[in-house]
């Protein structure tokens, strides 16, 4: 089976290839190389050479094969569980666990611990690799993510997502001693234009992104804060942080290029969830502690300062 994209050029003198990569997700500019060598990609149904630069309002149409499913297994691995009855399941992720599989990570991940212990009672509608999940946390952050397990729940949860009401507040530690007691960081994300791996503050081909921040406490040279995401954009306050000038402490794609009071990897935990439970239509709040390594790490900052 394959994908049919529809792909309009909104600016004139960019490589066909590097293009497609920008705009499809689940493609690198080598794989759109690839893709049109083999004639997957047509301008007014001809297929095109991979030098072609794009002229403004030009259309293309793409074909991409849907990857091979590899099967997902169960794996006993221990969760850590928030909160769970028939219709969903609130799991607290360690640091440094992925959530699905995926190239580089085909097993341990959370997916497979869910499959472990929900059986198969977890919705469908994230796909063979994604079973009941509802959002996403990255790698390296820590905290509470939702998982459905019926469909019905999935879309219910996944309904609130989009109008934003479902609340998530984070716990993060920053670099800088910001001055301002609280504010609103409003700057549109979308894909880096020369590295599709990593989010940018941009205003091509991006969606609008709001971060809430207030601050917790000073430390010297440091910064620990909650931030209330008002929209859900790809590791977006990592980069809205690093955008005003203090990047998460320990994150070396956005931040600084070195380890740091012992952390690689950002201070970044999912500490609260706000959402309408599908079925009964009630107010749920789950709240986690702050991990060790968190706990730890505030201490190795001092003396609070102001």
């Amino acid at each position: 089976m394959t994908n049919t994209y529809t792909i309009i050029a909104q600016e004139s003198g960019e490589r066909i290839d590097a293009l497609l990569a920008q705009e499809i997700d689940e493609i690198t500019r080598s794989q759109a190389a690839r893709l049109i060598n083999e004639g997957a990609v047509t301008l007014r149904c001809s297929p095109i050479k991979k030098n072609h630069r794009v002229t403004a309002g030009e259309v293309f149409v793409v074909e991409v094969p849907e990857p091979e499913e590899t099967e997902i297994v169960a794996e006993n691995i221990p969760l850590e569980i928030a909160f769970e009855d028939d219709d969903l399941i609130v799991v607290n992720k360690p640091r440094g666990m992925v959530v699905h599989p995926a190239p580089g990570h085909p097993n341990g991940t959370l997916v497979n611990a869910l499959l472990w212990h929900c059986g198969d009672s977890l919705s469908g509608i994230g796909g063979e690799k994604r079973p009941g999940i509802v959002h996403r946390i990255d790698m390296d952050t820590s905290g509470l993510l939702i998982a459905a397990k019926d469909d019905y729940a999935h879309r219910f949860l996944s309904a609130q997502l989009a109008d934003h009401s479902l609340s998530r507040t984070y716990e993060a530690v920053v670099c800088g001693r910001m001055h301002d007691d609280e504010g609103i960081i409003d700057a549109p994300l979308g894909r880096h234009p020369n590295d599709r791996k990593r989010m940018a503050v941009t205003e091509r081909n991006s969606k609008n992104a709001v971060t809430h921040y207030e601050v917790l406490a000073r430390y010297d040279g440091y910064t620990h804060v909650r931030c209330r995401l008002e929209t859900g954009r790809t590791h977006q306050i990592r980069v809205h942080f690093a955008y005003i000038g203090h990047p998460l402490l320990g994150d070396m794609v956005y931040g600084r290029k070195r380890a740091e009071k012992g952390l690689e990897g950002q201070c970044l935990h999912a500490r609260t969830l706000r959402f309408i439970h599908p079925c009964t239509n009630e107010l749920c709040e789950v709240t986690s502690e702050l991990p060790e390594y968190f706990t730890q790490l505030l201490s190795r900052l001092g003396e609070k300062i102001g």
